[in-house]
């Protein structure tokens, strides 16, 4: 079996071409000419240079069965409002209509919790919530959503796509880091975090989220989100589980949401018109204002998703940036 797939480069990609591998698929992995390689470095994978919006991208899927489609552009940055609609949206789009002019079989669409919202007072929401679009925060949830309505659209016009919609994956392969994600472990790493926000969120081994690609081909249904998550915990409960791993000390102090919005807001807002380069996106904040909790359970039934501890995802997250000199 041939698998085709994009963001191949990327956190949850590197994770699931790996275990392709291990399952004896052949990969043909779609790369941008700007990505990094690290990932794919020593990996028997076939690399195709090329983008989402590629107009000849049916052609380079030639020969291949199944597509796992995870390329996104991330970004909680406003000035990237446009890169996310064109790579998310319009890329989506191209590549599912590329996938069926090749003659793709089943595809797994890789959306994200990002896509469904988040409930009121810290509810923990399964695959039948939807907030509003219009209450979605940031044009990258918005994205995330109308990218996702394009692989329901493909669905009703007979293309077999199933959807996933990954939690918060944290463990090895996270080159960039995700902001939030593997990017809390590392500034807690480097002692970069004096405060912490009063959020929480649901959490996941990213390995468990590939094995949850592989088997939403295998077993999903046509046309059906897959929430791909694990345990709900606070930040400040993640915070005291890395902090017995590494025997560091954690964070003590809380600090009030008005804080950090008002200092994104004049770093985003204000300080850019002169020149300067942001360091607190405000989408960011306000997404973090949120408690966003999901029910993984219908993924843990018909699929089978496993639910590695998260303890021995932040363990083995340590140790991956410890060992590549990330922290220092």
């Amino acid at each position: 079996m041939r698998a085709f797939v994009t963001g191949g480069t990327g956190f949850i990609g590197a994770n699931l071409i790996r275990l392709l591998l291990q399952e004896g698929y052949q990969v043909k992995a779609l790369v941008r000419p700007t990505s990094r390689l690290d990932n794919l470095e020593g990996l028997n994978v076939e690399i195709v240079t090329g983008d989402l919006n590629n107009p000849d991208l049916s052609w380079q899927m030639q020969g291949c069965q199944v597509l796992f489609h995870t390329a996104a552009h991330y970004s909680l940055w406003q000035a990237d409002r446009e890169k996310l609609y064109l790579h998310n949206v319009m890329g989506t789009r191209n590549v599912l209509n590329a996938a069926a002019k090749a003659g793709i079989e089943r595809t797994v669409y890789t959306s994200s919790v990002a896509a469904i919202g988040a409930g009121e007072n810290a509810q923990v929401v399964d695959e039948t919530h939807q907030s509003p679009v219009e209450k979605l925060v940031g044009d990258y949830k918005k994205s995330k959503f109308f990218a996702e309505q394009e692989a329901v659209k493909a669905a009703n016009f007979g293309i077999d796509v199933v959807i996933v919609n990954p939690s918060t994956p944290i463990g090895p392969w996270d080159i960039k880091p995700t902001p939030t994600g593997d990017d809390i472990i590392l500034r807690f790493l480097r002692r970069q975090m004096p405060v912490y926000l009063d959020t929480g969120l649901n959490f996941i081994d990213v390995r468990d989220v590939a094995s949850g690609h592989l088997l939403a081909l295998q077993k999903g249904k046509t046309g059906t989100r897959y929430i791909l998550g694990n345990q709900n915990l606070t930040l400040k409960a993640l915070l005291e589980q890395l902090a017995q791993i590494t025997g560091l000390n954690p964070p003590r102090r809380t600090v009030p949401t008005w804080l950090p919005l008002s200092v994104a807001w004049v770093d985003e807002i204000i300080l850019t018109r002169f020149g300067k380069s942001p360091s607190v996106p405000l989408d960011g904040v306000r997404m973090a204002h949120q408690y966003m909790y999901y029910d993984p359970s219908k993924a843990i039934r018909e699929l089978g998703l496993p639910q590695t501890p998260i303890t021995t995802a932040l363990q083995d997250a340590v140790e991956w940036f410890s060992a590549r000199g990330y922290v220092n």
